[in-house]
């Protein structure tokens, strides 16, 4: 699917963006479905206002519980404490099992 470039309006300040075809591609890899709704700057502004110019998981991590894999057995460490219903794995099992 070859994209072109769109002009979208900003939701927050009204202004006029482009939505590049590069970005277009990037967004359908990640699998985002939905546009953007801010321009450039009116994102940026929203990530400092939450706290962070960063949405990665490593800002906003904040307790690691250790685990012992379902599948392999070792020692690891998960960004939620596990309920018990379901198996958790350890980095490597997990993409094992994604992969499948």
């Amino acid at each position: 699917m070859a994209f072109q470039d769109k002009s979208l309006t900003c939701a927050d300040c009204g202004a006029s963006f482009t939505f590049s075809a590069d970005e277009q591609e990037l967004f359908q890899t990640r699998g985002y479905v939905n546009e953007p709704k801010r321009c450039p700057s009116c994102r940026q502004a929203k990530r400092a206002e939450r706290g962070g110019t960063t949405s990665s998981f490593s800002a906003r991590r904040a307790t690691m519980y250790p685990v012992t894999c379902s599948q392999c057995g070792k020692q690891t460490e998960v960004p939620f404490e596990p309920r018990g219903d379901r198996p958790v794995y350890c980095s490597d099992c997990y993409r094992k099992v994604k992969s499948r």
